[in-house]
Parts: structure tokens; C-alpha cells; sequence
């Protein structure tokens, strides 16, 4: 849903917190004080309907990629050598699954700790038979230091994450100076990060960590308007036409 940064809402409610209506599990901690470890989710409860319980095993062991603590050779995984994409809490998957259609060419690495999500995931690639997705059920950050090679990525995209509304909770954000640092670590020179939410208080502090960060350049001037293969959900659509915005930021990583 397209949130109202006017809007109180309770920092126990979990409910969707992007404007594609996909309740995003991957709520950051950001920097983390007193040298507490750096999770890039929180866990919330949700029920897995039949049908993503059916895609769960029926699509999972092909596509689902476990949790390790070292490289996998990604070629091997995806079955060719191909531009990679890394997406972080995709949600509910659907614009995922549309990126995916409209860019054969590219293959898409989605990392999400929401076991419905990933089976709505799973039961699109089965009905639209999307070869060039892979996905991980782990904590973002720990996917990034063991399973993702520096300078190897062609892109990250990370749609919406959780806001964390409240002023004392933006420590938690995803969009943080170190977790960046470490995104940017894994990105090939010339690659690029796409960022979207539809909270203007966050999307000024992405802007602003994003623009202190010395490996990365805006394509912008600040806020660069939404790319083609970026899809404009239903929830979004409806938030645009009551007002609300939605900003996207893409910068790449500067090729020296």
C-alpha cells in the first residue's frame, strides 16, 4: 500500500510497507550499536496458502538456492553465464517475476525471508516457466559476505523496504551507510543500484547516504524517474492517484 508519512502506524503492526501491497520481510537494522550483528530482516507470521505450499515443493528444490557459507559457482547455479541481478526482500513477488519476463537476457538473484512470498514467487516462475530466477531464504547481509563474489554483480534492486515510520527506528533501515558499503563492494564497476520507496522521509536519507558514498554517482540530479522495467503496481497506481509519491534513486558504481 502507498503509506501517508502523516500516518501513525504502530511499530508492532506488520503490514505491507511498499507500494506494491507485498508485505516485505527484510526490515533493516542498520548500523548496529555496541557491535551488535547486522540483520537485514525481521521475521513476521504469515500463512502459506495451499497453492504456495505447492510451489514450495514442487518448484522449490530447483529454484531455491540453500544457504551456504562460500561462493556457489552462479553459472553452474543458473545454467549459463548472463548480466546478474540481486534483489533484496522482494515481497510477494510479482514485480519480480514481471522484471524477469521483460529481461530474459539477465538473471535475477532474490534473497527474502517470507516463506509465502517466496512460494508466490515459486508459483509464478511455474506458471509463467521463468528459468532466469533463483532465490535465497536468508538474511540479506551474510548472503552478501559469503555467497556474492566482490565486483560481480550487474545490479541490485531494492523496491520498497521497510520505512521503520517512527524517528527512533531509523537506525533500522536498510539504507545505511555501512550495509551500502558492502552492497557496493559486490557491484561490478559501471553496475548499478536502483532504489524505490514511497516514504519521503526515507527516500531523503537514501539520497543522502547513497550520495555520500564515494564508489557510487547518481544518474540524476537527485531522484531519476522511474526506469521501464521497474512495473507500477495496482496499490501504487491507486497512492499516485490520491497524491502520494513514490521516488526511485539509481546510481552506479563509478568505473574507477
Amino acid at each position: 500500500m502507498i503509506h501517508d508519512p502523516n500516518d501513525a502506524v504502530p511499530s508492532d503492526c506488520p503490514q505491507p510497507d511498499d507500494a506494491s501491497g507485498e508485505a516485505h520481510d527484510t526490515a533493516a537494522e542498520g548500523e548496529v550499536l555496541h557491535r551488535r550483528r547486522i540483520r537485514s530482516f525481521v521475521t513476521r507470521a504469515g500463512r502459506v496458502s495451499t497453492g504456495q505450499r505447492r510451489a514450495l515443493d514442487e518448484f522449490g528444490p530447483r529454484y531455491v538456492v540453500p544457504y551456504t557459507p562460500h561462493e556457489p559457482d552462479w553459472d553452474t547455479v543458473f545454467g549459463r553465464r548472463a548480466p546478474r541481478v540481486l534483489e533484496i526482500g522482494f515481497g510477494m513477488g510479482a514485480s519480480t517475476a514481471e522484471i524477469a519476463a521483460m529481461r530474459p537476457g539477465d538473471d535475477f538473484l532474490g534473497v527474502e525471508v517470507h516463506e509465502p512470498g517466496i512460494g508466490a514467487l515459486l508459483k509464478l516462475i511455474g506458471e509463467q516457466n521463468l528459468t532466469n530466477i533463483r532465490i535465497i531464504q536468508h538474511d540479506a547481509v551474510e548472503v552478501l559476505e559469503q555467497m556474492i563474489a566482490p565486483a560481480s554483480l550487474d545490479g541490485v534492486h531494492i523496491f520498497f523496504p521497510d520505512p521503520w515510520h517512527k524517528a527512533r527506528h531509523h537506525k533500522r533501515r536498510l539504507i545505511q551507510p555501512k550495509f551500502v558499503e558492502l552492497l557496493v563492494s559486490r557491484m561490478k564497476p559501471g553496475g548499478y543500484l536502483h532504489c524505490a520507496t514511497d516514504w519521503q522521509n526515507y527516500a531523503e536519507q537514501m539520497l543522502e547516504v547513497l550520495g555520500a558514498e564515494p564508489a557510487l554517482e547518481n544518474t540524476a540530479a537527485d531522484y531519476a524517474p522511474r526506469p521501464d522495467y521497474r512495473p507500477v503496481t495496482k496499490f501504487e497506481r491507486r497512492g499516485l492517484r490520491l497524491g502520494h509519491g513514490v521516488w526511485d534513486l539509481v546510481f552506479r558504481r563509478r568505473e574507477q
